[in-house]
């Protein structure tokens, strides 16, 4: 009843972290806006004139409006059972480059 093991509410309540298996309208709406707002960013450092190693692999990525959907809300991933996954799965999805997968996925 007392010490280490004791039942407390979080424990006894089941999952924590709730994920829902497909995005929502409002998230996908966001995802399109952070797109954006990066590809808006690189075209800025663009004509600002400086040249880096990370902003000519950044131009080659492909634009928002040039992803498919598939690409935009979906990655690539061995273990699930079409080979791709929700992209909200991934941790820290909001910070990281997903726009590539592998050639045929």
């Amino acid at each position: 009843m007392f010490g280490a093991f004791r039942p407390t509410q979080p424990s006894m309540v089941g999952l924590l972290w709730k994920t829902p298996w497909k995005l929502s309208r409002t998230r996908k709406a966001n995802v399109r806006a952070r797109l954006k707002q990066v590809d808006s960013v690189i075209e800025a450092v663009k004509e600002s004139g400086v040249q880096c190693a990370a902003l000519t692999k950044a131009l080659e990525l492909p634009k928002e409006h040039e992803m498919p959907p598939r690409d935009k809300y979906t990655v690539f991933s061995r273990r699930a059972k079409g080979y791709r996954k929700g992209i909200h799965k991934v941790p820290k999805w909001t910070r990281l480059t997903l726009r590539t997968n592998p050639k045929g996925f």
